[in-house]
């Protein structure tokens, strides 16, 4: 078969042009250090290395996201920290309070608790630095606690913010400011007991316990001093007596319907106490309260009554804001492990990427001195080929 010399020249080049793409292609995955320039290098590589692109993509922002939630928390635990601060000084001035005091210590004391309340609504008030306040639930942008002239007011909500801090996680970076300053059970808990403002004696009343949960009614109750040394006990709810002409020794336990409790001091004639179930009560009426008790006439124990109700309103509140930060703590933790379990992923991620995208410089190097030498080769041969001619024998 007769082979023309243009069929010569047309498949040499072809030869040399492909051998040339291969070539440029191999200097060009050097170069770049990628091996995959396009998807028709490897089909299923690329394609598999795009499903991973998009995983370490969102793994990122799932760290980003770990991040934002680790600022809003660490601030919300930081502005508790001091509101626990600000109860244990609050705590300790109801200490004072309790003692024997003069009317200008007593208001001295009065001060520094009001000077105290406000700096806890401005506590209560902070912000997360981008101007979202960290208790107002959904009302992100909304003051939560506003001072009236009947207290502090809730504006905000129940609601908290959920950030997906992994694949399967959703994490809350807010608590509800009701909860954490508003929602605070008064007295033990279950019930709360009280001394009258028109007490003229120093009976003492204390917080009481619950002997008998199954007989508790959840009613209210009195008792009432018929003399310096007898007391009627009463069901105010009915209304019923349950005992009348009961012996008062000082601190002698008062038991009744589940519950026991005991006054101390010297009750007098007409002197009353109530027991009442216990209710909500924000950390703010309970400093407010000793502010009012504080700056009123001292009569009898009334003085000593309220600083025992506001020392344990006071411990209710502590309480309630340590189980918040310990729940802050918990979500941290948890964040911390998320983190490094998210970080050893984004390894995996790409050491598989570099794997399916990488080049292997010992087999590009190798495969580029080989084309350039079958290049070279080629070109040679092709000119020994061209140059054959019929003249050349003539």
């Amino acid at each position: 078969m007769r082979i023309s010399s243009n069929t010569i020249f047309d498949s040499n080049v072809a030869a040399l042009n492909q051998q040339q793409t291969r070539l440029l292609q191999t200097q060009q995955q050097i170069a770049s250090g990628r091996r995959l320039l396009t998807a028709s290098d490897d089909p299923v590589a690329a394609t598999r290395a795009l499903e991973i692109n998009q995983a370490d993509a969102t793994n990122a922002q799932y760290a980003s996201n770990r991040d934002s939630a680790r600022n809003t928390l660490t601030t919300a635990e930081s502005t508790l920290q001091a509101v626990t601060s600000l109860i244990q000084d609050a705590h300790d001035a109801a200490m004072a309070a309790g003692g024997s005091l003069t009317s200008s210590g007593r208001k001295i004391i009065a001060t520094d608790l009001t000077a105290r309340l406000q700096e806890l609504v401005g506590l209560a008030n902070s912000t997360d630095g981008l101007g979202n306040y960290l208790f107002a639930g959904f009302q992100s942008r909304t003051k939560p606690f506003v001072d009236t002239a009947a207290g502090v007011d809730f504006l905000g909500d129940d609601g908290q913010h959920l950030v997906q801090v992994a694949a399967n996680r959703q994490m809350a970076t807010t608590d509800s400011g009701a909860d954490i300053f508003m929602r605070i059970k008064n007295g033990n808990g279950t019930f709360a007991t009280q001394a009258t403002a028109t007490n003229t004696g120093t009976g003492v009343i204390s917080q009481g316990t619950v002997t008998n949960p199954a007989l508790l009614t959840g009613n209210n109750y009195s008792i009432a001093f018929t003399s310096a040394t007898t007391y009627n006990v009463t069901n105010t709810t009915i209304p019923v007596v349950v005992s009348v002409g009961n012996p008062y020794v000082s601190g002698q336990a008062i038991s009744f319907d589940g519950m026991q409790i005991d006054i101390k001091g010297a009750p007098a004639n007409g002197d009353t106490f109530t027991i009442a179930p216990s209710t909500n009560e924000s950390l703010f009426t309970t400093i407010s309260d000793l502010i009012d008790a504080l700056n009123a006439p001292a009569v009898g124990a009334n003085l000593a009554n309220s600083a025992s109700r506001g020392l344990n309103n006071l411990n209710n509140a502590l309480n309630n804001v340590v189980n918040t930060r310990a729940t802050l703590g918990l979500r941290l933790n948890e964040l911390d492990a998320l983190q490094v379990a998210g970080e050893n992923m984004g390894l995996q991620f790409k050491q598989t990427l570099s794997k399916l995208q990488d080049t292997d410089y010992n087999k590009a190097i190798s495969d580029l001195t080989q084309q350039n030498m079958s290049l070279q080769a080629a070109q040679k041969s092709f000119v020994k080929v061209t140059d054959i001619s019929l003249f050349n024998y003539i």
